[in-house]
């Protein structure tokens, strides 16, 4: 049975820390190829480039990384429906939003705990509010999903 992520003590185990070049990156793989990619290949050549900004979730004992997040900033287009329902009477033509471009929970971790990829999505609504209070705004957060069936 997994254990689940969030219970009592478990965050004290692990470290949510921005993507670094000074740091060797390793034992990641989620099992699916363009993510593991993704991390390796590009994910510090998007934040040279202020592309997408990576997060991860390392284990504090072994370093190895549990899980990652890519955040963007985005917009949406919605509808007249849409702005109205989300009371948006502004003129403007899309929404300001972050964006999970993408979110890569390791395999091993995933088999262990269970909740590491909401624990993830709440850190990024977290920043999302932040960054709402203290740098630019961002009315919803989005999620690129690709799903892998097993």
């Amino acid at each position: 049975m997994r254990q689940k992520f969030d219970s009592a003590g478990r965050f004290n185990d692990f470290l949510l820390e921005p993507l670094s070049p000074a740091k060797t990156y390793h034992n990641f793989d989620c099992g699916m190829p363009e993510y593991n990619d993704y991390l390796f290949r590009d994910a510090l050549r998007s934040l040279d480039d202020h592309v997408a900004f990576t997060w991860l979730l390392t284990e504090r004992s072994t370093g190895d990384i549990a899980a990652y997040m890519s955040l963007i900033m985005d917009a949406i287009k919605l509808s007249g429906a849409e702005k109205e329902l989300h009371h948006l009477n502004y003129p403007f033509r899309t929404i300001p939003a972050m964006k999970i471009a993408k979110l890569a929970v390791d395999s091993n971790f995933s088999k262990k705990y269970k909740g590491i990829g909401t624990f993830m999505i709440r850190n990024a609504k977290k920043f999302a509010l932040f960054c709402n209070s203290a740098y630019c705004a961002a009315r919803f957060l989005t999620v690129d999903a690709d799903i892998r069936t097993r």
